[in-house]
């Protein structure tokens, strides 16, 4: 038995199946399973990694095509993104 208490599963780490968009934008394998917490740190990564952005406001960023299916076309705040992986996990 470890001495660490285990983690209580709830709605951030819960591993949750990913729609082929949302995987192909995170690096998911084919049906690996993540938690939300780690969804949205690829996420971070990913605008990172790709300049997505706004220079003048890093709280924004405008998805690229890749991320389009998921977030749309237009600029939106980064800390709302949650809101749009409501559709693309199970």
């Amino acid at each position: 038995m470890s001495d660490k208490p285990e983690k209580k599963v709830n709605g951030l780490t819960k591993p949750m199946t990913l729609s082929p968009e949302l995987a192909a934008i995170v690096g998911a394998k084919k049906d690996e399973k993540l938690a939300r917490s780690e969804i949205i740190k690829r996420l971070w990564a990913y605008l990172k990694a790709n300049n997505l952005q706004d220079p003048a406001n890093k709280q924004w960023f405008t998805p690229d095509t890749k991320m389009a299916p998921v977030f749309g076309k237009e600029k939106i705040k980064a800390f709302g993104m949650a809101k749009y992986l409501k559709t693309h996990l199970s």
